[in-house]
């Protein structure tokens, strides 16, 4: 929002990092945020962190993979896409898992040993890219938002922000999205999100205020 004259509206977010997989409800950024489904095991940028890791890759993963990708098939591969069956649908409607795609990634490994890098990479971030937009343009369809906003380091990823610009125009959500550069940790997102609470009335915090790694993602401390 940082370069953008959008004026903020409720949304469905979608925050995607090393340590966050969530689908957010975000009827008032600093009064009104419901958490409609998160990661019941890994992250996805862990995720593609640990993938590219057994691959031989580097680290961090997302950026490695995401380059590898762009010299394969993304449909080389099939690979699992978590809690997207009937049943779990159900129970999880809106929550990811990740844990037994990086087991299937694995498994295949083991079992391929002339396998192609560019390939396997481009077929698990399809996976991940898949089941991220199909979940969260499910929640904005169901709840009647038509705005999606996207946030997090693995929103730098070019094929989650290729397919989803395609997917919302097809939808007929608006898709917010940072910069790729903005997407990773910077003092930017901080300093606007302090902005946007005070515009919203909320007093700021005390300058002797501590970090708290374990508050909710549903929760603005100021």
């Amino acid at each position: 929002m940082l370069d953008s004259d959008k004026k903020l509206r409720p949304a469905i977010a979608l925050l995607v990092s090393g340590g966050h997989s969530s689908i957010l409800q975000v009827n008032n950024l600093a009064k009104d945020v419901k958490v409609k489904g998160a990661t019941i095991d890994d992250a996805a940028g862990e995720a593609f962190d640990k993938v590219a890791r057994v691959m031989g890759l580097g680290f961090p993963g997302g950026p490695v993979i995401d380059s590898e990708a762009k010299n394969g098939k993304a449909d080389k591969i099939i690979f699992p896409r978590g809690l997207s069956q009937n049943l779990d649908m159900q129970k999880h409607r809106y929550d990811f898992s990740f844990s037994g795609l990086k087991t299937a990634v694995l498994r295949y490994l083991e079992q391929t040993p002339n396998y192609k890098k560019a390939d396997v990479a481009a077929s698990f971030q399809e996976a991940v890219v898949d089941v991220l937009l199909t979940k969260s343009l499910a929640a904005c369809q169901e709840s009647g938002i038509d705005n999606l906003v996207i946030a997090g380091g693995v929103a730098a990823n070019s094929r989650l922000r290729q397919l989803a610009i395609t997917r919302c125009e097809a939808a007929k959500i608006e898709l917010s999205i940072p910069p790729a550069n903005l997407c990773t940790d910077n003092g930017a997102m901080v300093a606007a999100l302090g902005s946007l609470a005070i515009n919203e009335g909320l007093a700021p915090s005390q300058l002797g205020i501590s970090a708290d790694s374990a508050a909710e993602i549903s929760r603005v401390i100021f």
